[in-house]
C-alpha cells in the first residue's frame, strides 16, 4: 500500500480528534474531486513500520477518537487488503477507538468484506458535483450515506450515523 499522507489532530474527517490516512488510488476519479494527487495508486511513499508507528503513536493519546481511512479510496486493489490488516490490528490495540472510512462505493456493494468487521462509519458513494453541498456533516455531496456500520451489519438494513 502507498498513502499520501497522515494527518493529526483532525476535526473534519470524523467524530472528534482523529488521525487520517490518505491512501494512495482511486479508480472512481470522482469530477470535481477534492483530492486528486492521491488517484495515482503509484503516487505518495510506500507504508512501512515508521507510517505504522506515527499513526499507532497517535492513537495512544487519549484525545484521539480514532483513525479515518480516507484517500484516493482506501478500498482500491491496492490497498484493500493492507487497509483490513491495519484496520485489524487498530481494533485489537485499541478497541475504544473508531475507525472511519470514507469510499467511492456502494456498502451494498462492500457489504460482505472482512473490513466491515472493523470500521464503526462508513462513507459510501462517489462525489457527484452536481449534488454538492457545503452544509453537509462527514460528506460532500447529498448522494453520499454516512452509515453506522455495527447497526446495520446487526439489523441488515442501512443505518445512517447520528
Amino acid at each position: 500500500m502507498r498513502y499520501h499522507n497522515i494527518t493529526k489532530d483532525d476535526m473534519l474527517n470524523g467524530d472528534g480528534l482523529r488521525v487520517v490516512l490518505w491512501a494512495a488510488g482511486c479508480s472512481h476519479c470522482c469530477r470535481e474531486c477534492h483530492n486528486p494527487v492521491t488517484w495515482d495508486p503509484n503516487g505518495g511513499l510506500e507504508f512501512d513500520e515508521a507510517a505504522k508507528t506515527e499513526i499507532f503513536d497517535e492513537l495512544e493519546k487519549d484525545y484521539v477518537s480514532g483513525i479515518t481511512f480516507s484517500g484516493g479510496d482506501p478500498l482500491h486493489m491496492n490497498n484493500a487488503y493492507d487497509v483490513t490488516k491495519l484496520a485489524k490490528e487498530i481494533k485489537e490495540k485499541f478497541p475504544s477507538k473508531t475507525v472511519w472510512l470514507y469510499t467511492g462505493s456502494m456498502w451494498e456493494d462492500i457489504c460482505g468484506m472482512e473490513l466491515m468487521q472493523f470500521v464503526d462509519v462508513l462513507v459510501d458513494g462517489e462525489f457527484e458535483c452536481d449534488k454538492k453541498d457545503a452544509n453537509l456533516h462527514w460528506k460532500g455531496s447529498s448522494n453520499q450515506r454516512v452509515i453506522n456500520v455495527k447497526e446495520t451489519l446487526e439489523t441488515g438494513k442501512v443505518v445512517l450515523h447520528a
